[in-house]
């Protein structure tokens, strides 16, 4: 990773800055408080966002509502634009509009997203996407008040510290997770053995069940031959049955016999009465008959009248329709003399010659037409006197028809039911003869009624015999529903029996199975808690004096050029650097500034490098940020300075400092001077 390009806009004392970043070594060069640390501070912001302990009022400049930080940097060759924004809200600032570019695309998020995508493009583990970015504090840039902090912490938080950030605090939560994994496998055991049963008690209630099985089944045995028994005795009653219900089926077939013939002898008798009433009826009719007579002669005088009278209908018809056609040709004509009349009245030219129309002429029109219309009234009247007169005659004349016509057809009906006489005569004739067949009838159908009823006497003993063996047969049946019951409550028996026998053999197998499981579990338990407990101590024990030897290495060497021959350092087992005089400790608060600051950056320089070492595959390895590193320096350690840059070996170094002895030591240099609370910015090149 190198820087760019950072861009920023009411940040702190700045209103609108730019800054590029050379590679080679830059120093920030201004008076304290002149700006140089928010430059660092927004490229830390610019990365990842706000920290957990850190407000936005940090970093907004005071009365503005709005800030903003554009960082450009490369990646593996790759071009990376990063862009956030701060915005205050009522009394809270909070972050919006996050973007990061790489190369041609543009990605939004949120800032949780767009920071993991950084830790992503830095190759740092995502173990640190919710932690604080302790890991480029100590990789890239660390506040220079903070520099001091890992020194004077207590021990188990810096051996905490420094866990976290080599990845050996893995170590201390695996046998945390150990201690809480063995609590649980003593617990499932305990559990298991509680659930755990007596093997042999559960072999002998097996055996208990087999013999009891062996038992019901010899019963059930017992109970089949008995059922066959009776099955043999039921097969005996039921043949003799049968032949017995041939006897009762005769005696039935007999019974619906005599009935039959009995219904049959009612109908006859009843067809017999039936005949001699018609017989009778039939008589009578003739007799009544015979009073009448009838002559063609009034038949032929009836058919005259009836057709004089219509003549005389069609001519009174004709005469109504007549007078009806000249009323309404009167009706007609005086619309038209009326019309004729309006339309004199309103003229006064002719329409033809064209010569006015006097009244006089007028006047005679008028008399004519008065004339006409009183001649039309007149015969108008007596018409319709007359059409009356018509009516009321044609009426008279229908009447005299319709009687006519009754007449005839009361003498015609007469006539066909004289004629019917010799008919009745002959269906007398016929009736008589078809009445002596069904006596005959009747007296044979008595005659085979006597000979069903004693043929049905004959077979009445049958009848007790069969209802006997009926019951004999429901007592059978009913011995064979007890042992079929009997028989069915016994194999439900064998059923529950055998599936308690398998849930024993079952649970038998559960408790040989549970107690391999405990066995196994206890031996995982001891495995876990002892030997693989032991084994993760003693690795984390062994990286971390590793770790040590080689971080005191590099501190040592680090700390040498910085301080005097006359003081060494070591460390101890939680890392806490020791400065020894000879063989006299040194207690840390008894140092000079400059001997304290030196601690802190040559502690801090051999974190870089050891950090960069154990996680080779992080992209920052190439850029080193140090914020004030001299801080009480003499001249002779400043000097020494020089030393320090020339062997840290980074692409980029940014240094920030107030010294100006340090502008000697590096390739490029930023000025920053601050006027009426803003930041301006000057660059130039080291002379």
């Amino acid at each position: 990773m190198l820087l760019k390009k950072l861009k920023i806009k009411n940040i702190r004392s700045y209103k609108d800055a730019e800054v590029d970043f050379p590679e080679g070594s830059t120093l920030l060069m201004g008076d304290i408080g002149s700006g140089k640390t928010s430059i660092l501070l927004s490229i830390e912001f610019a990365l990842f966002g706000l920290q957990p302990s850190q407000r936005g009022s940090s970093l907004l400049r005071n009365n503005e509502s709005e800030a903003f930080v554009s960082l450009e940097f490369e990646v593996d060759g790759q071009n990376v634009i990063i862009e956030r924004k701060l915005k205050k809200g009522g009394k809270a600032i909070s972050q919006e509009d996050v973007s990061i570019s790489i190369g041609d695309e543009k990605i939004e998020g949120s800032v949780t997203e767009i920071k993991n995508k950084v830790l992503t493009l830095l190759n740092y583990p995502q173990d640190f996407a919710k932690k604080t970015n302790d890991l480029y504090k100590f990789t890239i840039y660390t506040p220079q008040e903070e520099m001091k902090q890992i020194i004077l912490e207590p021990s188990e938080v810096r051996l905490n510290t420094l866990r976290h950030i080599f990845g050996v605090d893995k170590y201390k939560r695996i046998s945390e997770n150990i201690e809480k994994i063995g609590v649980k496998l003593r617990q499932e055991i305990r559990l298991k053995e509680s659930q755990l049963k007596n093997v042999e008690e559960i072999k002998k209630e097996l055996e208990n069940k087999e013999f009891l099985l062996e038992k019901e089944k010899y019963k059930i045995k017992e109970i089949e031959t008995e059922v066959e028994k009776i099955g043999q005795e039921k097969i005996k009653a039921q043949a003799e049955l049968k032949e017995l219900e041939t006897k009762i089926d005769e005696k039935s077939h007999f019974n619906k016999e005599k009935e039959k013939s009995e219904l049959m002898l009612s109908n006859k008798k009843e067809s017999i009465q039936t005949y001699e009433r018609e017989i009778a009826a039939l008589k009578d009719q003739i007799k009544e008959g015979q009073k009448f007579s009838v002559k063609e002669e009034d038949i032929a005088s009836l058919n005259s009248r009836i057709s004089s009278q219509e003549n005389i209908q069609r001519q009174l018809n004709e005469e109504h329709l007549a007078v009806s056609s000249r009323l309404q040709n009167y009706d007609e004509k005086v619309k038209e003399i009326e019309k004729l009349k309006n339309k004199i009245s309103g003229l006064c030219k002719c329409p033809t010659c064209l010569q006015e129309v006097n009244e006089e002429y007028k006047k005679n029109i008028f008399l004519k037409a008065d004339e006409e219309l009183q001649k039309m009234n007149e015969q108008s009247a007596a018409d319709k006197i007359r059409k009356v007169e018509l009516r009321d005659k044609i009426e008279q004349s229908k009447k005299q028809i319709e009687s006519f016509k009754n007449a005839l057809s009361e003498i015609r009906i007469l006539k066909v039911k004289l004629e019917g006489l010799k008919e009745k005569e002959k269906r007398v004739e016929d009736i008589e003869k078809t009445k002596i067949a069904a006596s005959r009838d009747s007296v044979m159908l008595a005659e085979q009624i006597e000979s069903f009823k004693k043929m049905i006497l004959d077979l009445e003993k049958y009848s007790g015999k069969y209802e006997a063996k009926n019951r004999e047969i429901q007592m059978i049946n009913a011995e064979e529903n007890k042992a079929l019951i009997k028989k069915a409550e016994l194999n439900k028996d064998i059923q529950f029996i055998e599936q308690q026998m398998k849930n024993i053999r079952e649970e038998m197998k559960k408790s040989e199975e549970l107690a391999k499981k405990i066995i196994y579990l206890k031996e995982l338990e001891f495995w876990i808690s002892n030997k693989f407990y032991q084994l993760v101590l003693h690795t984390e024990k062994n990286i971390l004096v590793k770790l040590r030897e080689e971080f005191l290495q590099l501190f040592s060497s680090w700390f040498s050029v910085l301080v005097s021959d006359e003081l060494g350092v070591r460390l101890d087992e939680t890392f806490s650097p020791i400065v020894q005089q000879q063989d006299y400790e040194i207690d840390y608060e008894f140092l000079s500034g400059g001997e304290r600051t030196a601690v802190a950056l040559a502690y801090r320089l051999a974190l870089n490098q050891v950090i960069n070492s154990l996680l080779s595959k992080i992209k920052t390895r190439d850029i080193v940020i140090l914020d004030e590193p001299t801080d009480g320096f003499s001249e002779t350690q400043l000097d020494k300075m020089r030393d320090v840059l020339h062997q840290l070996k980074v692409k980029q170094l940014i240094l920030v400092s107030h010294e100006q002895k340090i502008e000697g030591f590096v390739d490029n240099i930023i000025r920053f001077k601050k006027t009426n609370g803003i930041t301006e910015i000057e660059k130039r090149n080291a002379g």
